[in-house]
This record gives structure tokens, sequence and C-alpha cells, in this order.
């Protein structure tokens, strides 16, 4: 993969993956504290809820959103990568999501709607507030023109 100047490589952010996390750690928490007061046995249930939580937080914050003039592609995973990419020219719509608790760490989540059957929606979730949708924007008008593609509704 050749990086040029004009990607953007966004990623989630370690808030982001924290508040994500934040459930797993607080069983995690509950689970220890059940074991050292009333029952010892379940100190492998905390140890099990803690390799979860930190498995979870690396794997969201390994999150990767590339956006070149072409495509976007999302990769994920720690020892399996998945990767999906979706031409620019397929980009049909966008949504920005920002719950309250998003709009106080100043981050959203980006829904893309395409025209691509295997991925009819692509999820930017976690990413710092931007203007990235006017630059997708940008980009998918000039694919369209280049490649000579025409909406038609």
């Amino acid at each position: 993969m050749n990086a040029t100047d004009q990607d953007i490589r966004i990623k989630q952010t370690r808030l982001f993956s924290f508040f994500k996390t934040l459930p797993l750690m607080l069983c995690t928490i509950l689970v220890t504290w059940l074991a050292n007061t009333c029952w010892p046995s379940l100190l492998w249930l905390s140890f099990a809820f803690s390799s979860l939580a930190i498995y979870r937080y690396v794997y969201l914050h390994r999150v990767l959103y590339l956006v070149t003039p072409q495509y976007i592609r999302i990769t994920r995973g720690i020892f399996f990568k998945e990767i999906e990419t979706v031409e620019l020219f397929r980009v049909k719509d966008y949504v920005i999501f920002q719950p309250p608790l998003l709009q106080l760490c100043k981050l959203m989540n980006v829904q893309l709607k395409t025209t691509d059957p295997e991925n009819p929606f692509l999820l930017l979730r976690g990413i710092p507030r931007s203007d990235i949708i006017d630059i997708i924007r940008e980009r998918v008008l000039e694919t369209r023109r280049h490649n000579q593609v025409f909406e038609i509704n």
C-alpha cells in the first residue's frame, strides 16, 4: 500500500476505546471484589473478564480508517485482519451520529451509505470531530466525474 499526501488516516481515539471497554472493566472490578470478599473461586472469572477487556480495548484502538482519493478502507483485527474496501463512487449518503457522550469528548460516528452489495453501510466509529464528511463528499464527486458514474434515482 503506497501512502500519498492525499491519503487520510483516521484512528479511533483512546477515549472511545476506553468508554467501549468500561462495562467489561466494571465487571472485572465487581467479580474481583466478590472473589475477595465471599467466593474465592470467582477469581478465574475475574481474570477472564480482565483479559476480555484488554483484548477489546486493543482491538478497538487498532481500527484504522484510510480515506484515499479512490476508496475507503477499514482495517480491523489483532490476530486476524479484516479489511473492508469500498470505492468512493459507491458512497451515496452520509450521516453523522453524536450521542451526548461523544459530544462531550468531541468525537463522532460517521455512517456512509453505499451502493456496494457487500458493504451497504460503512461505520467510522469514535473518530475526532472534523470536516471529514466534506472531504469525502468532494472526493466522491471527483471520483464519479473521473469514472463517468452518474446517479439515477
